[in-house]
């Protein structure tokens, strides 16, 4: 029996992702399932760069909105959530595009990881929330040397879990995460930009043109210094708030973290096999054509 079709769009942040898949979504009767770690959140909408409301009316959207800023969401959740919509979609005879920039998420499904069931620890949690970025940063390299060059390093939370998985299991977090047998039929469609710094500033003028800082001051405001704010977009208004650094300054740290992340994601990438990277929509119809026929 042949295993459900599905299509992967994947590439650096600012790259047209959505906008590209949502074309091809309508052409090929397909439905959308992000792979996105950040639009998985209610109420953050413009500092995250969600598909407009318009746009998922069009095209059925999974997994954007679906919990609370405050609420616990990890990979382990994220897939189990995912591999049911895909499902779901193959179900109704339709074409199941994961779609997004998030390494880990979008290799969770592609590559069936299986993640160590280690019971969190809060004595080391408690001891690991207390330090810097900087100083998980040094206990995990020191830790799971490997995994250091691929870890999402902005990201607090993933690196507590990181360090305890390694501490509990005496290994390394990074080669535990076991690959299982693939679920799907997979085209994989990268989109690469040439001019992404020019694209990333004007991005970013339009985010704070649409209320960018209104509604990162009103998150802030209401859930205070939280995991899931701590992200691109919400971070830099916490400085600006404070009185401490300018709009223009805030504006400067967007583009260049935005352009750091961006760095970061090809590197994972370049990790995966058989990407087909593709700049214009009719290359990705050509691929998604012959895919179907075969």
């Amino acid at each position: 029996m042949d295993s459900p079709k599905l299509i992967v769009i994947l590439g650096q942040t600012a790259a047209g992702k959505t906008k590209m898949a949502i074309g091809l979504a309508k052409k090929f009767n397909g439905e959308i399932i992000s792979a996105d770690s950040r639009q998985v959140y209610k109420e953050m909408e413009i500092g995250v760069s969600k598909p407009t409301k318009k746009e998922r009316e069009n095209i059925p959207h999974h997994l954007i909105g679906i919990v609370k800023p405050d609420q616990e969401f990890n990979v382990a959740l994220y897939k189990e959530i995912a591999i049911k919509k895909i499902k779901e979609v193959n179900k109704r005879q339709k074409l199941p595009f994961l779609v997004g920039g998030t390494g880990l998420y979008i290799s969770s499904i592609i590559n069936n990881l299986y993640f160590p069931k280690v019971t969190p620890d809060k004595k080391l949690r408690k001891k690991l929330e207390s330090k810097t970025k900087k100083e998980l940063l040094s206990i995990y390299k020191k830790t799971d040397p490997e995994g250091y060059n691929f870890i999402e390093k902005g990201n607090k939370r993933r690196l507590i879990r990181a360090i305890e998985v390694c501490k509990k299991t005496k290994n390394s977090f990074w080669k535990q995460r076991e690959k299982g047998k693939e679920m799907f039929d997979i085209l994989k469609i990268g989109i690469k930009k040439n001019n992404l710094k020019k694209i990333i500033e004007k991005r970013t003028e339009k985010m704070i043109k649409q209320g960018l800082e209104k509604e990162a001051k009103e998150l802030i405001g209401k859930y205070g210094n939280i995991q899931s704010l701590n992200t691109i977009g919400y971070k830099e208004w916490k400085e600006y708030l404070k009185g401490e650094i300018t709009k223009i300054k805030v504006k400067e740290l967007i583009n260049l973290h935005t352009l750091q992340f961006a760095k970061r994601q090809m590197t994972w990438f370049k990790k995966e096999k058989d990407i087909c990277w593709i700049k214009e929509k009719r290359e990705a119809i050509k691929l998604i054509s012959e895919f179907i026929k075969n």
